[in-house]
């Protein structure tokens, strides 16, 4: 449980229950997937609830030192604008409106805590949201649970009590409701389930219970009845989800946008966030026309499309692993992001344990593959891999010491490999990859390679100096040399930011006379640092 100040939902308590309730969602995750079958049986509810809240935590805890975040509402804002650009499938974007009508009752009131009334109010509100959301109000589902912690609050609340007491009363009010919607949905009562919507919703208020109070309420495991768990499998599942985020889109527009995709699909939700901004969702067979829809009112941004589980017989999805590569220098993201990973990209200051959680967080994925590539130190590394790995993501550091390591790993990843195997493939063609770097002496000094003056070129393995020449394309040529005494087909070669291309071109021309047979690419990364990385495969 995390500590607070009292048993408030002030900034500090708010901030509190967010990470209790992704801690919560990682627990239930498994049964709330269970429990989906409404209103497609793809079995991810738990995981895309699970997904947006962490997001929602990391965007408040990297706000957490703001001034603008420091207060209850600033702390709400960060939580539901995080949920907003982290939002995943149909429940992703109605947990964003929940969050969202608690930045709504809080902003520009000057409250200090979330009291009884104001959560009541949040309820209400957060109903308001999610009824628009997803177009309608379909009984059975988690607009039903809602509704029922909703009015639960209002009345704990309008008697004086106090918050702790309001929140017992709606997630009491909200278990009466959820048991209720296997009567009130035929796909619920087919499949023997309650609502996984309604249980994720259920899952959040005993969160709160359990920060407010330091218990959480003890529940019943929600299991499929027996017999009935493959009661919707046949039905049939659209190929794609597709989700973005629109911006610069009237209400109109919002309204426009629900009717074509109405037509193109199902699932359909679409989540306001204020200023012409939305989360859009929908499940279809024509992703093409779902994006083309969003761009007839407003543009887009995070697009995501992906193959939906039970759309066809080997139709899996394309987020269950992904690799994160930090890296340096724009043309090093383009050709990561090319080969198919996610960039963090390193800069002037050394990257944190937290921006490195982020980062684990937004590759959307329940396992990553992850390329340090020489960027993060290990005690940072370790850090931010225990963090996530807390929250449920299983992370694989692959030991990549240099972007052209990085690059010979990625190039034999598999997601479709058992975890394990991936990673130790990927962990031996970063090995086999012998690698240096080539830097400009910035001033006089004596190296295990004899003395060397301001402006020599420099070749460096490991942190020892074994090539001085008079200039980087020469020292290229003889740590080459080097690198390949014990064998290699390719090398690989990526030039900073300010190396002229003749570097590239003399190097070839000394490896196509010296080794005959070696292939030589060349990559302008564009990173700051050494002038030029180096690795042999």
């Amino acid at each position: 449980m995390s500590e607070i100040s009292g048993a408030r939902l002030d900034a500090p308590g708010l901030r509190g229950w967010a990470h209790d309730a992704v801690g919560h969602l990682i627990t239930h995750t498994d049964e709330i997937n269970r429990l989906n079958v409404f209103p497609v049986a793809d079995s991810d509810t738990g995981t895309n609830m699970l997904f947006t809240m962490r997001s929602a935590v990391v965007w408040a805890d990297d706000r957490a030192g703001d001034d603008a975040a420091s207060g209850v509402a600033g702390v709400a804002a960060a939580l539901a604008e995080g949920a907003l650009h982290g939002a995943r499938g149909n429940s992703g974007v109605i947990l964003s409106q929940i969050l969202r009508a608690l930045a709504e009752v809080t902003s520009g009131r000057g409250v200090t805590e979330i009291d009884g009334p104001v959560l009541a109010e949040a309820l209400r509100r957060a109903e308001g949201l999610v009824v628009a959301s997803m177009g309608e109000a379909v009984p059975g589902t988690i607009v039903s649970v809602l509704q029922a912690a909703a009015g639960a609050a209002e009345q704990q609340a309008g008697a004086g009590a106090d918050v702790s007491s309001v929140v017992g009363a709606a997630a009491e009010a909200a278990a009466t409701a959820l048991a209720r919607t296997t009567d009130q949905l035929d796909v619920l009562a087919e499949a023997g389930v309650v609502d996984a919507g309604g249980r994720g919703l259920l899952v959040l208020l005993d969160a709160m219970t359990a920060t407010l109070t330091g218990t959480a309420p003890r529940r019943p495991s929600y299991q499929p009845a027996a017999g009935q768990a493959e009661a919707v499998t046949t039905t049939a599942t659209p190929q794609f989800e597709v989700m973005y985020l629109l911006s610069d889109c009237r209400q109109d527009g919002a309204g426009r946008l629900r009717g074509l995709l109405d037509g193109l699909g199902d699932s359909v939700a679409i989540g306001d966030a204020g200023a012409g901004r939305f989360s859009v969702h929908v499940h279809t067979d024509d992703a093409g026309g779902a994006v083309e829809a969003g761009l007839s009112v407003g543009s887009l941004s995070r697009i995501q499309i992906t193959a939906l589980a039970g759309a066809h017989p080997h139709a899996h999805r394309t987020r269950d692993r992904a690799v994160l590569a930090v890296v340096d220098g724009d043309g090093a993201a383009e050709l990561f992001t090319g080969e198919g990973a996610r960039v963090l990209r390193a800069g002037a200051t050394p990257i944190t344990a937290q921006q490195l959680l982020r980062a684990l967080v937004e590759a959307d994925a329940a396992q990553v593959m992850l390329l340090p590539n020489g960027y993060i130190a290990a005690e940072e590394l370790v850090a931010g891999c225990t963090a996530a790995t807390g929250w449920g993501i299983d992370v694989v550091p692959v030991p990549a010491a240099s972007m052209v390591q990085g690059l010979a790993a990625l190039a034999v990843h598999d997601a479709g490999r058992q975890t394990v195997d991936d990673g130790y493939t990927m962990a031996r063609a970063a090995a086999a990859t012998r690698h240096g770097s080539v830097r400009v002496a910035a001033e006089s000094a004596l190296t295990w390679a004899g003395a060397c003056k301001a402006g020599d070129g420099l070749g460096i393995t490991g942190d020892e100096v074994l090539i001085v020449a008079h200039d980087i394309a020469t020292a290229a040529s003889g740590l080459v040399d080097l690198l390949l005494a014990s064998g290699g087909e390719l090398v690989t070669v990526l030039m900073a930011a300010g190396v002229d291309d003749t570097v590239g071109d003399q190097l070839r021309k000394h490896v196509h006379e010296r080794h005959l047979g070696i292939e030589v690419t060349c990559y302008r990364t564009g990173h700051d640092g050494d002038a030029l990385l180096i690795g042999v495969e």
